[in-house]
């Protein structure tokens, strides 16, 4: 079933519920508005020649009713991000994609100072163009029975492309990654079958639509099952957040630990007492930050894994099965093996080597990249270009990106290592990224980048030093004030380390 049908089946199930609290417009629309609106959307779009169209907007219902009214009408979204150069990236899907037409907003152009781009189309002008006849034709359209109207809206098989989303050019420019219908569904069908999802429940929609972990988990999961979405633009106004936890009853908060941490500076005792599920995915989450929710706030969060190619979500952790420090178990209908990364021999429980992924979750590729395809892409097998081990039990234990794994001195190390320990010995608030610099001797030096200068460093070195090998100890300590980070809450890493390198060439601490 294509994923439009699907909202169409919660839609007329759910008619009468909410579907989305827009914090962008105060509006509480109900399914069967949502159903109506996107029908008129869907007429609008069908007008456009390509078989793409860009999406540009904030997390709200405009962002959510261009997704579905662009499936019905047939075409493929394409989704921008618009938080790390929004003009560039406009450009670039344009040119990567074959396309002209971006569904955006003059508000948000105004706010991040994005000059217009030819092919931009305007939810502000879309809108005063819909007559009373548009209105009543998508009136007396949704009132068909549910199968005849998915019948209308259906265009092609599930394993059709249902979105164009760009990895998050952390380490390197973006791929356009081709996720299917099916490729979606995988999730939406598996997630509950170890979690106990419900129409009943109220998500946080705080995620960006533009990364493929708010897409599924903040947008298609609870629209197909009839929740409430409480969709709010900007991820990082923490205290709005944190606010409409207890005015909605939020009870789903699926989030990167970036954001759990901005979360807890505006939290109050009680302000979480209604979330009965807390998932974060994305980054590794701090102990620190794990002991902090559980101890003031009663509230387990439970860590998962999960890549833009496999729709996201890989493995995580659930209420009846969790192993703190890992990434959880595989779902349900997913295959995990680990290779050592010298011989691509399947390793046995404890190997340490890399992370492929099999199932339907699986992307079939990249649009336009037949070559990247084929490194990353084997027999359905998907190279994730994570390390990790499968201990005896089935859970998985992330140990960072292959690419983040550095030879200082001959020897290999993690950085994503050195982080865990960083950020366990850092006083609370204080965000840090490590990194590498060039070393003309070592080949590389291991440097940490926090976002303050505030701490003892001889102490912290030295508490380091017990737990690392001296090589693996970072050499220096970089302050910058605001560490960059990608519209999900990841660590632009690579921007980190040119700062970085600038900072060391410039002899700046």
């Amino acid at each position: 079933m294509q994923l439009q049908e699907k909202f169409i089946l919660a839609a007329k199930e759910h008619s009468s519920r909410i579907a989305v609290h827009d914090q962008a417009t105060g509006k509480d629309i109900p399914y069967e508005k949502m159903l109506i609106a996107s029908l008129i959307l869907a007429k609008k779009f069908s007008k456009y020649k390509s078989r793409y169209i860009g999406v540009m907007v904030p997390t709200s219902a405009g962002c959510i009713l261009s997704i579905l009214g662009a499936l019905m009408s047939g075409k493929i979204p394409v989704m921008i991000n618009y938080s790390t150069g929004a003009r560039e990236n406009s450009i670039y899907a344009q040119e990567k994609c074959s396309f002209k037409t971006i569904i955006t907003s003059k508000k948000l152009l105004e706010k991040i100072n994005c000059e217009h781009v030819q092919g931009m189309v305007y939810l502000e002008d879309i809108m005063p163009s819909i007559t009373i006849v548009d209105k009543i034709g998508a009136l007396f359209k949704s009132k068909l029975p549910a199968k005849v109207l998915c019948s209308k809206v259906r265009h092609g098989s599930d394993d059709d492309t249902s979105v164009i989303l760009f990895t998050s050019g952390s380490e390197k420019d973006p791929k356009a990654v081709q996720l299917s219908h099916k490729n979606i569904n995988h999730n939406l069908e598996n997630l509950p079958a170890i979690i106990d999802f419900s129409y009943l429940d109220v998500f946080a929609g705080t995620l960006p639509l533009f990364h493929v972990f708010g897409l599924t988990t903040n947008f298609w999961l609870p629209i197909t099952i009839g929740a409430a979405i409480v969709a709010h633009a900007n991820p990082l106004d923490y205290k709005a957040i944190v606010e409409s936890i207890k005015k909605y009853k939020i009870s789903i908060l699926i989030g990167t630990p970036t954001f759990f941490h901005g979360y807890l500076k505006k939290a109050g005792k009680g302000d979480f007492d209604s979330v009965v599920l807390a998932i974060t995915g994305a980054d590794k989450l701090p102990e620190k930050l794990r002991n902090i929710y559980k101890n003031d706030h009663n509230l387990e969060i439970l860590e998962g894994y999960g890549a833009t190619e496999t729709s996201p979500v890989i493995s995580v952790n659930t209420s009846k099965a969790n192993k703190h420090g890992s990434i959880g178990k595989p779902i349900p209908n997913v295959e995990v093996k680990i290779l050592d990364i010298k011989t691509d021999k399947v390793l046995p429980a404890n190997g340490e080597g890399k992370i492929f992924v099999k199932g339907d979750l699986v992307s079939s590729g990249y649009l336009g990249d037949i070559e990247e395809t084929s490194l990353r892409m084997h027999n359905g097998w998907y190279d994730t270009g994570d390390m990790g081990i499968m201990d005896e039990d089935g859970f998985l234990w992330h140990r960072g990106r292959l690419r983040r794994f550095v030879k200082v001195g001959g020897e290999m190390v993690s950085l994503v290592r050195v982080e865990e320990i960083l950020n366990r010995l850092l006083p609370d608030g204080v965000i840090c990224c490590v990194v590498d610099v060039p070393n003309p001797t070592k080949g590389s030096d291991v440097v940490a980048a926090v976002a303050t200068g505030e701490f003892d460093k001889k102490k912290v070195l030295k508490q380091m030093a017990k737990e690392l090998p001296a090589i693996a100890v970072p050499k220096e300590f970089y302050v910058i004030e605001d560490i960059p980070l990608m519209g999900s809450g990841k660590v632009a890493f690579r921007q980190v380390e040119q700062i970085c390198r600038d900072m060391q060439e410039n002899g700046k601490k």
